[in-house]
C-alpha cells in the first residue's frame, strides 16, 4: 500500500514552496493535505491561530478527551515565534492571514515521530497543509504508520477548522 503523500491538494499547491521546507534537514518526505473552505481567508486564519490551544482533530486521542474550543479565544491571533502550538509544536513562522508554520519540539514526540514541520496555508476557498518529515531517524515502516495516522488526524483537523470558519 502506497503512502498517502497527497490528499486533497492540487498539483499547483504541491508545486509551491512552503516555509516548512527549510526547517527539516534532508533527506525528507513531504505530505500534503487540503480541503475546500467556504470562508474568507482571514476567518480561516483566525481558526488556525486556535491551534495554539487545541489540535481540532480527534480530541479523545490528542487532546486528552477535552473538546477543542468551538468559539474563538481572544488574543490567539497575537503571534510570536517560539509560542507553543498544540502542546507538542512551536511556532516557527507566520504571515498574517496567510500561513502558520510549526515545528515539532516536544522531546517525546520527536523520539516517536522524528523531526517534522508543518505549514498551514490559507488561500481563497482553500486550506492546505504541507508536512515535511525527516527520513533519517525513522524506519520506512514507521514513516508509513506516521503518514497514515497523520492523514486520518489531519483530515479531521482541516475539516473541523474549515467547518468552524464557515459557520
Amino acid at each position: 500500500m502506497d503512502i498517502p503523500e497527497i490528499w486533497g491538494a492540487t498539483r499547483a499547491e504541491v508545486a509551491e514552496p512552503y516555509p516548512c521546507d527549510e526547517l527539516v534537514p534532508g533527506p525528507t518526505e513531504s505530505w500534503f493535505r487540503a480541503v475546500d473552505v467556504d470562508a474568507a481567508p482571514p476567518a480561516v486564519y483566525r481558526w488556525l491561530c486556535q491551534l495554539r490551544v487545541a489540535p481540532y482533530s480527534y480530541d479523545f486521542i490528542d487532546n486528552l478527551g477535552r473538546r477543542s474550543p468551538r468559539t474563538l479565544t481572544p488574543g490567539l491571533t497575537e503571534l510570536a515565534l517560539g509560542q507553543p502550538v498544540m502542546n507538542i509544536f512551536t511556532l516557527a513562522g507566520f504571515v498574517q492571514d496567510l500561513e502558520l508554520t510549526v515545528r515539532l519540539t516536544d522531546r517525546w514526540a520527536r523520539l516517536m515521530f522524528g523531526d517534522l514541520a508543518v505549514t498551514y496555508r490559507v488561500a481563497p476557498g482553500r486550506l492546505v497543509a504541507k508536512l515535511v518529515v525527516s527520513a533519517r531517524p525513522l524506519s520506512f515502516l514507521r514513516r508509513r504508520f506516521l503518514a497514515w495516522g497523520d492523514l486520518v488526524m489531519m483530515r479531521r483537523q482541516l475539516r473541523t477548522i474549515a467547518r468552524l470558519a464557515a459557520a
